[in-house]
């Protein structure tokens, strides 16, 4: 099943790398786990004060197994074209931190973008945000009308 053509164009090859000083980006699957997992669980407040996280509801305490879980659904929206998560990466291979990407439902935008970074690497906050605002509205994706929270600063 592919995404909804409002999404992404059934042309469209989705990025699969990105690199921007300290960090770079891949996507997210599960051989993440053990990475992604010991980086939001030492974040959670910070994650959940980040622009673009303003319900509280993730992230929630879960088992490394349901992490696993949760990797390979965000996996499968990437083959799928559903979404696209990518696992922010420092030069040592450590997971700081995530990407999301998936439509919206509002009827104004046309993608909406999250991002997190580990408290740990709080200072990165900025320049990761900056760094993928402007990617996402690069020729690297077709979208028009995303929606990223606002830049911390």
């Amino acid at each position: 099943m592919s995404a909804s053509p409002s999404f992404v164009p059934p042309d469209f090859d989705p990025p699969t790398a990105f690199q921007h000083g300290s960090f770079r980006l891949e996507p997210l699957g599960p051989e993440h786990n053990e990475r992604d997992y010991a980086a939001w669980m030492s974040s959670i407040e910070h994650i959940r004060s980040s622009p673009g996280f303003p319900d509280g509801n993730w992230p929630h305490e879960m088992s490394l197994d349901e992490n696993r879980a949760d990797l390979e659904r965000h996996a499968r929206d990437f083959v799928e074209r559903k979404g696209f998560t990518f696992t922010v990466l420092d030069p040592d291979d450590d997971v700081i931190g995530c990407v999301y990407i998936y439509p919206t439902k509002d009827g104004v935008h046309d993608v909406n973008m999250q991002s997190w970074v580990r408290e740990s690497q709080a200072a990165l906050d900025d320049d990761v945000r900056r760094a993928l605002a402007d990617w996402l509205t690069s020729d690297a994706w077709p979208f028009e009308r995303p929606l990223y929270a606002p830049l911390l600063s």
